[in-house]
Parts: structure tokens; sequence; C-alpha cells
């Protein structure tokens, strides 16, 4: 025997290999081993002289999924996966910093998109309410004739101009002060994209069909369709913000936001918000840091996504009226996403009525709006055939509620009138502050 294993040692001190020359002798085995396995065996002797027939290769190691960042912190300690730890890690950084995109992701999305110019409209005239925390609600004269779903044929007669878009080429909305006020911001080109749009799909119409909605959730201001809201919410009534309780469809609601596919659509739509809005989403991202201090036990629906609430418009065809979202933040954006089979070109469109256009909007594309601010319906499809929804978006009152430090305004005056004074002066000013946020079509294109 020319070789026997030396002993060596680990960085520890432990002993890696203990057999020695002078302890273990391989030699002489080997040598009594080689003849007996050089016999050939006799086939007619018993089934025991047969060498044992090799074991079953063990079964593969499932794959342990990643846990959330919650799990993390909820454990106090390291998991045993390093590769769990640091894919946790990543998602608590973009859930708390948000999304940070590469250069070269806005170069290729954002400096090569062809801006879509809306010279009719100023986002400054807006009807946005004072202060900014929420929108102007509509008058008799505006709600005139909204509970009404208008076919494409009426909306052309009305002078509304048709924009014909792909769902996937990104196109920016640009006033008439060079804001981009809105954004159709399009969706991933790769199949696996469109494999979990169609799933997302299938799942939220499978759970829609199984609930047996009462009538105040499938008829409302917005439409004659099944519609549930989820997340965190705060209003009128309420001194501190509160997730929204749905009762008996809260099962429903936790199947619907634990669906990967919706995940994914969550956080794509959030991720375009960065691209699109950069100043406004960091807007949110710091407000959304400043609730979580003062309220730690906060969660929203999805955690890479900065979006505080999320709502689900069940078929199996959607088509909303003429409304305003006015408990939204006035200049904050809204993310709608279409889902379900149905031809584009010829109904589904997303109708912006304060721009006078109406868009084409394919299954899976998402469209970025203030959505408390600009008047938006659908145009119906066709019989035959299927749409749904799928929005997010953050209450206003979320940022009102934060920047008085945790309190409702008559709690702010009693326990610190001085601050109370500085907010109501900047009420005055908070709504252009609030436009501020929007970037330029310069800043996105050139800089």
């Amino acid at each position: 025997m020319l070789w026997v294993p030396c002993v060596r040692k680990t960085r520890s001190g432990a002993t890696f290999a203990a057999w020695t020359a002078e302890v273990f002798q391989f030699a002489p085995l080997v040598s009594q081993a080689w003849p007996a396995q050089s016999t050939p065996l006799d086939p007619l002797n018993d089934v025991d002289d047969l060498p044992p027939s090799p074991s079953p290769p063990p079964a593969p190691r499932k794959r342990r999924a990643s846990p959330t960042f919650e799990e993390v912190c909820a454990t106090g300690k390291p998991l045993k996966s390093c590769h769990c730890r640091r894919a946790a890690k990543r998602v608590k950084k973009v859930h708390e910093e948000g999304h940070r995109p590469r250069a070269s992701v806005i170069d290729q999305h954002v400096r090569q998109a062809e801006p879509l110019a809306v010279p009719s409209l100023d986002a400054e005239a807006l009807p946005a309410a004072h202060g900014a925390y929420a929108a102007k609600i509509e008058n008799k004269l505006e709600k005139r004739g909204s509970k009404t779903c208008r076919s494409l044929a009426e909306l052309i007669g009305l002078g509304f101009q048709i924009i014909h878009w792909d769902g996937i080429s990104p196109r920016p909305l640009v006033d008439s002060m060079g804001r981009a006020f809105a954004s159709l911001a399009g969706q991933p080109r790769d199949d696996g994209w469109r494999a979990a749009v169609s799933c997302a799909y299938q799942f939220i119409k499978a759970q829609g069909d199984a609930a047996d909605f009462p009538t105040p959730m499938r008829h409302h201001r917005r439409g004659l369709f099944a519609a549930m809201g989820v997340g965190l919410m705060y209003g009128k009534g309420l001194r501190i913000p509160m997730w929204l309780d749905n009762k008996e469809f809260t099962p429903l609601a936790e199947r619907l936001l634990a669906h990967p596919d919706i995940v994914r659509m969550a956080h794509f739509t959030s991720f375009a918000f960065s691209l699109w809005a950069p100043r406004l989403y960091k807007y949110y991202v710091d407000h959304n840091a400043a609730l979580a201090s003062l309220l730690p036990k906060a969660r929203r629906p999805f955690p890479k996504s900065v979006f505080a609430s999320a709502a689900f418009n069940f078929g199996p065809s959607i088509c909303t009226f003429k409304h305003h979202d006015v408990c939204n933040l006035p200049f904050g954006w809204c993310a709608i996403q279409a889902l379900g089979s149905f031809d584009a070109t010829t109904g589904g469109h997303l109708v912006l009525w304060d721009a006078k256009l109406v868009v084409e909007f394919p299954s899976g594309a998402v469209i970025l709006l203030p959505s408390a601010t600009i008047a938006h319906s659908n145009v119906p499809v066709a019989d035959s055939e299927e749409r749904i929804s799928f929005t997010q978006f953050t209450a206003g009152g979320l940022f009102r509620w934060t920047d008085n430090g945790g309190r409702t305004e008559e709690q702010l005056a009693q326990e610190d009138p001085d601050e109370y004074a500085r907010l109501i002066v900047k009420k005055d000013t908070r709504w252009q502050e609030g436009l501020s946020y929007f970037s330029t079509i310069d800043e996105l294109l050139h800089e």
C-alpha cells in the first residue's frame, strides 16, 4: 500500500482523519478482499451467496421555502439556511427602503419611452381638497350620467381620443406643464410573467365564483360587480389606522394575498411606481417608515409594495362607472391592473375623463394614475369575454395621521397647539408641494 490517509486538522483544530499507517493497515485487508471479489459467482449457488443488492438512492431533500422577514424577526435568531436568511433580508430591505432601480433598467425602460402629451390638462387644476389629504367630492353636475357604462362609440362621439397601446411598452402621460402625472407602465415581456398573470386571473376568478357576496359588495358607486378591499385603512371615526375587517370573507382575503402570482404582480407594480415617479415613490417610502415607527404592528398587503391597501374587483366582466377615488391621496398614484380574456382593441379601455383619452388596456398591463383627482371608468367588454381588475392604493388619511405624529387633528390641537398651527398653515401649500413630487419629462428622459 503506497498511500494511506494522514492526520489533518481543520481551522477549528478538529482532527480531519485519524487513520495512520501506525494505527491502521489497509494493505492486508485489500490483499484478502481481492481474491474473494475476483472469484466468479455460481448461478446455482444459494441466493445468500450473491452480493447484496445496492440500496436505493436516498430521496431528494425538499428545498425549504424562503421565510419572510417577519419569520426572521419572530425567531430572534438566525435560521438554519443562510440562503433563506439572505432572501428574507432582501425582502425586509425592500419593505423598509423601497425599490432602487439600477441605472441600466432606467436606461432601457424609461429613457426609451415615448411620452404621451396631454396639453389640455394642467395637473394643478385637478380637484384636490384643501390640505391635499383627500380630493373634492363630486357635485351633482359631475355625477350626472356617471352611473352608466359608455361604449367606445359613445366616447368617440363625445370627442375622446383613442390611444392604441400594446400593454407592454411604457408611455408616461405628460400635462401642459411637462409633468408626468400618470404612466402607462406596461408589463414584463417574458413568458413567465404571462403565465403568472394567467394563473392569478384563474385563481381570483375561481375564488370570486365560489364566494357568496352580499348585495352591498356587488352594487356600489364604482359599478355593478363584486369588489373587496384589503389592507390598512384610516378614516372618520377611527383614532388609529386599522386593518380592514372583511368579516366572513377574511379567509378569502388572506388566500388572495398569499397567492405567489398575485404577490408578483403587486411587487412589479410597486417597482414600476419607483421608475416613473421616484420622488413621489420616496414620499410613500418615508411615510411608511414613519407609520411603522408610530404603529409597529401595522402591516401592508404585500411586503415589497409601498401601497397600504389593495382591492380585488371580481368578474366575470367588470365595467366601472365614471368616478373619483376621493379618499386616496390626491397627488398620489393608484395602480390598476387588468386581467382576463378579452380583446383590448374592442373593449376594456380605461377612460380618463379629464384628459379626454380612451386607452386600450390589455390583460396583465399596469397603469398608474392619481385616481382621487382624475375621473376614470371602463369601456365594457363583449358578452362572451371576461375581465377583472386588481388595484393598489393608499388612503390620504394615513398620510395625515402620520404627519400629525400618530394623532387625529383634534388630539394634535389639544396636545401640541404650536405644531397644529404650523400644519394648518402648511395645508395652504401642500397641494403645490405634492405636485412637485411628479417627475418632469425632461427628468425622466434626459437626466
